[in-house]
């Protein structure tokens, strides 16, 4: 029984990643034999999972079907963090939303409730009518800070007491929870789906309170020896003599962050600049900040631009440093802050062309995310996936050596 759940799992990846297949397609993805991949999908189109999506183009022969996953048929509980709110949406596996996404805010930072907050806003998306909690096969949540996703562990936010965040939730919610590193998710997402779609080596930095980073490393997402990998915002490359959350000095947060283009923004009101902005400018509440900051941009606001072009070229000379280490096939700047638009992308090149070896930068392009803000959503949905036929592989190894012995 675990074995044909590990395999109609397994085939219920390939289609949520590749799209519509072929059963010869499906046949190479699993490296198993015609008539035993039509005998999952079989089993899977019974079950209301897939189902036939019309013919493949003809090479000549009998155009094979395809078939494609019944979006409707499974959902992802999927959460995305940052230090100050948090947003939790349904998603089906064609990543979108089923259910409308809720915001809200959560600091992360000395908050001992966070966790029980989290857990009652999941439960509230989960429980609501005409919900059917059995299609729901896990959650996933993407959040800022040193996590440890092998062992469902953040040494900087959301104390569980005793418990790992994950078997705490998984308690709370009756179903798998998975939980890694926002910008590692956002890199996973536009691997998979975005600007890093099919890329072997890619950066993505992930522009948000910080400023983070997923790798890429010959087409899989690299998170170091301890997943702990990408922390692009605590590169020291400024003698500011500014304090950053990390302790430090010097830091690109320090410079670079959405925090701070906000606490530029509020400075540059007060000497006398003119701007959409406005008066009432900050109202102390930084995720109306960043969109107020957002509709100038997007209104050409003089000031706005200027802001971000600075911030742009200070990311951008940091990322030239990457350039230099991992000579990837492209760079994709993602998250919160490319909700501005192309307006970060001059400002990067720029810094790019002046502090990168030419021969290291030629053959990288750079590219603004087409997945913007929902690319952590995304990103969950993938890491469920992803850890759900895992879990079943050890589950059927496991009752294969139980027998042997």
């Amino acid at each position: 029984m675990v074995n044909k759940s590990y395999y109609k799992t397994l085939a219920l990846r390939e289609f949520y990643f590749s799209g519509k297949l072929s059963s010869t397609d499906l046949s190479e993805r699993m490296s198993k034999s015609i008539p035993h991949v039509m005998k999952i999908i079989g089993d899977l189109i019974a079950d209301g999972v897939i189902a036939e999506s019309g013919y493949a183009p003809s090479s000549g022969g009998r155009r094979p079907v395809v078939y494609a996953a019944n979006p409707q048929a499974s959902y992802v509980l999927s959460v995305s963090m940052d230090q100050v709110s948090t947003r939790i949406a349904l998603m089906d596996l064609d990543n979108n939303p089923v259910t409308p996404v809720v915001e809200f805010e959560l600091p992360l930072s000395n908050n001992p409730e966070a966790i029980v907050q989290l857990k009652d806003k999941m439960l509230g998306v989960i429980n609501v009518p005409g919900i059917d909690r059995h299609r729901i096969i896990g959650a996933g949540i993407g959040m800022p800070g040193f996590v440890d996703f092998k062992n469902g562990i953040n040494y900087s936010f959301l104390d569980t007491g005793n418990k790992t965040i994950t078997a705490y939730l998984t308690h709370e919610l009756k179903m798998p929870v998975y939980i890694d590193n926002d910008s590692s998710l956002i890199a996973l997402a536009e691997f998979h789906f975005g600007a890093a779609r099919q890329k072997k080596n890619a950066i993505v930095v992930n522009i948000g309170w910080g400023i983070g980073l997923g790798m890429i490393l010959n087409g899989e997402l690299f998170r170091g020896h301890d997943g702990f990998a990408g922390e692009f915002s605590h590169i020291p490359i400024f003698n500011n003599n500014k304090l950053c959350s990390c302790g430090k000095s010097g830091c690109l947060e320090t410079e670079a962050s959405l925090q701070i283009v906000i606490e530029k923004a509020a400075a540059g009101l007060r000497d006398g600049r003119i701007s959409a902005l406005g008066g009432k400018f900050p109202t102390g509440h930084p995720e109306a900040d960043w969109e107020a900051i957002v509709r100038a941009a997007h209104k050409g606001d003089r000031f706005v631009v200027e802001l971000l072009s600075h911030t742009g070229y200070d990311i951008g000379k940091a990322v030239a440093i990457l350039i230099h280490l991992m000579n990837p096939e492209c760079v994709v700047l993602s998250g919160r802050g490319t909700l501005a638009g192309k307006v970060w992308e001059a400002p990067v090149q720029q810094a790019l062309n002046e502090h990168s070896i030419p021969r290291l930068a030629a053959n990288t392009s750079l590219a603004i995310s087409t997945l913007g803000y929902h690319a952590e959503l995304i990103g969950t949905v993938a890491l469920v996936m992803e850890n759900r036929v895992k879990e079943f592989k050890k589950e059927a190894k496991k009752i294969k050596m139980d027998v042997v012995s």
